[in-house]
């Protein structure tokens, strides 16, 4: 098992974009919360996650969940310069957004965790399938480590749980640019489909 330095360390160099979170103690958390949940799989590095949107969907031909999120986050901030650039300074943090962003999902060790995987499939009556999803796992890792709330808000309606409330801003445009990312992958041949 990796030390939580270790998973620190390992988090800082699968996102490089964490340097971008100019507030100190929001950039120590964002690296925290991804080595809590780390440590709760059997992961010690993003990068060791499959690079899909859940654990049965095509994957990313190269490309692992670290690639994934720092395409989000940047796809988020290219959304917010383009606003921004027609309408002028329209109330994104933009520390935040790159949290928000670089967060939204961090339950994903638990959801693609093998030993849940295996653990689920065996009974689903029992467990559902999967029992706890990525996006409500996250808010419980984000919300832990001390993470503002706008932040689990983002891990927790990103994804398709989010359609029953309103977003935020930051989460808004990290929505918009986690649905484009994989849309555009898939349109740029970038995902393993079944068909190929």
């Amino acid at each position: 098992m990796a030390s939580m330095d270790d998973l620190r360390r390992g988090v800082s160099e699968s996102l490089p974009e964490v340097n971008e979170i100019k507030d100190e103690e929001l950039r120590g958390l964002v690296i925290e919360a991804w080595a809590f949940a780390l440590s709760e799989s059997e992961f010690t590095r993003i990068d060791q996650i499959r690079g899909s949107g859940v654990p049965d969907s095509p994957a990313l031909k190269d490309g692992t969940q670290a690639e994934h999120l720092r395409g989000v986050a940047r796809m988020a901030h290219g959304l917010a310069d383009g606003l921004e650039a027609v309408h002028g300074d329209i109330g994104i943090d933009r520390d935040l957004l790159w949290a928000c962003a670089l967060c939204h999902d961090v339950g994903k060790p638990f959801e693609f965790s093998p030993r849940n995987q295996a653990r689920w499939k065996d009974d689903v009556g029992a467990t559902g399938f999967p029992s706890i999803r990525h996006s409500v796992y996250g808010v419980h890792v984000a919300l832990t480590v001390g993470l503002p709330e706008a932040v689990a808000h983002t891990a927790g309606a990103h994804s398709a749980e989010g359609e029953l409330i309103k977003r935020s801003l930051e989460n808004t445009l990290v929505n918009s640019a986690d649905h484009a990312y994989w849309a555009a992958m898939e349109r740029a041949g970038q995902l393993e489909m079944e068909d190929e």
